[in-house]
């Protein structure tokens, strides 16, 4: 679709003045009203109700749906009002669309690609600016003097000659190539982990990171022959890659491998409770060069993947999330034993969420310099709502079981000998 020329500008802006500019306006809004029921209608059958999600966004106007499908009907509407008259408001209506819709499916790719990082914030900034300096130019007319005058400005590389309008569309085809990529590497991502838990979770994470690593690469491949760069000159660079990695990037590419290891093995699981270097928390993230552990007390580590391969990791919750704890208590040794035994026991399941089976286990285990020191086991199935917190209800539990049947804890006993005077 060609724009106004710069000379037909005067006539254009004095068809916006025709009384049919009303009609028009109107027929446009109602394309805008029905572009939105449709819409409405869509996302409520889908029930696509994610905030993240690239077609329908955080609201009806802000995902890439409406849009497209306002600049659809605006389309049908200017066919239709072109039988009657040049239908001006709806010429200068569809390079707004398009330029609204090439900035949301630009910036909805990247907010669901690389998340909210400052990098998608200068982005979002820069598909915004270009677009609408693009219609500006279509609409004033400037468009195509402004491609005529760079498709003069030329130079020659090796056998080729390159213009200035070509790199420029070069440029914009490959990043339109790689927005596709990142959008169908953002879906299947999506697809892939919804209502995944587990092991599950991490086995789809790991197809879900070689997927995007191949669309990216072969995107990549795309952008490049769409910039004019000769694939056969990659084979240098590649050897050169090659040797880098295998003297200064040991350690960077270790992480990777270690990566896809762990999430091909599933050694390690998004969602188990690992202590590793000294740190204990739940993994939350298995990315492909490091993961990320979130202690109980809120902190958070960046683990590098080698570490998880080459040093000695407990995993708590690997094969089973039930875990033992204890807590050790005295008594007077004048009490009966057998009978604290039995209120131990009892008074250790009031806690919702000490297991009932296994049960738990008082024993007599050291006789202690004060008195009888018994030892209590439980089990819980939920450590990742805390562990000390359970233990102090237990602790709690244990010392009112006691008071409640007169059976005293003793206090320390020091004997102090005094020694005679010395003459």
């Amino acid at each position: 679709m060609a724009g106004p020329r710069i000379d037909d500008l005067g006539d254009w802006l004095a068809a916006l003045a025709r009384p049919s500019t009303l009609a028009e306006l109107a027929g446009l809004l109602l394309c805008a009203a029905l572009a939105w029921a449709v819409v409405w209608r869509l996302r409520a059958s889908l029930q696509a109700k994610d905030p993240a999600s690239i077609w329908f966004g955080r609201r009806i106007v802000d995902g890439v749906m409406f849009p497209m499908a306002l600049l659809c009907l605006a389309y049908g509407a200017r066919a239709l009002a072109a039988q009657w008259n040049a239908s001006p408001v709806l010429r200068l209506a569809i390079p707004v669309l398009v330029a609204l819709l090439a900035i949301r499916v630009g910036v909805k790719v990247m907010q669901a690609a690389l998340r909210e990082t400052p990098m998608v914030l200068a982005l979002e900034r820069s598909i915004s600016w270009l677009a609408w300096i693009a219609v500006v130019l279509w609409v004033s007319g400037l468009l195509p003097l402004l491609l005529e005058e760079l498709g003069q400005i030329h130079w020659k590389v090796g056998g080729s000659s390159l213009s200035l309008r070509t790199m420029i569309e070069a440029a914009l085809t490959a990043a339109v190539v790689l927005i596709l990529t990142l959008w169908v590497s953002s879906a299947i991502e999506s697809r892939l982990l919804r209502s995944a838990t587990g092991g599950d979770l991490s086995l789809r994470k790991a197809f879900s990171n070689a997927t995007r690593a191949a669309l990216l690469f072969v995107g990549l491949l795309v952008a490049l022959t769409a910039v004019g760069v000769d694939l056969t000159a990659l084979s240098v660079i590649g050897g050169a890659v090659g040797v880098g990695i295998g003297f200064g990037l040991q350690r960077l590419a270790a992480n990777y491998v270690s990566g896809f290891v762990m999430l091909a093995e599933r050694s390690i699981r998004i969602g188990d409770i690992v202590r590793v270097d000294n740190f204990e928390g739940v993994v939350t993230d298995i990315n492909a060069r490091y993961s990320l552990i979130r202690s109980l007390t809120g902190r958070e580590s960046i683990v590098p993947n080698e570490m998880f391969t080459s040093n000695r990791v407990e995993n708590i919750s690997l094969s089973d999330r039930q875990l033992w704890q204890s807590t050790v208590l005295q008594v007077a040794y004048e009490s009966d034993a057998e009978r604290v035994i039995r209120i131990l026991e009892a008074a250790a399941l009031e806690p919702k969420r000490v297991l009932r089976e296994p049960a738990p286990l008082a024993s007599l285990s050291a006789f202690g310099a004060d008195g009888l020191e018994f030892t209590v086991a439980y089990w819980m199935a939920d450590p990742q709502n805390g562990q000390l917190n359970l233990r102090s209800e237990v602790n709690l539990a244990l010392l009112a079981a006691l008071r409640a049947n007169s059976i005293r804890i003793p206090p320390p006993q020091r004997a102090i000998e005094q020694l005679p005077p010395r003459v």
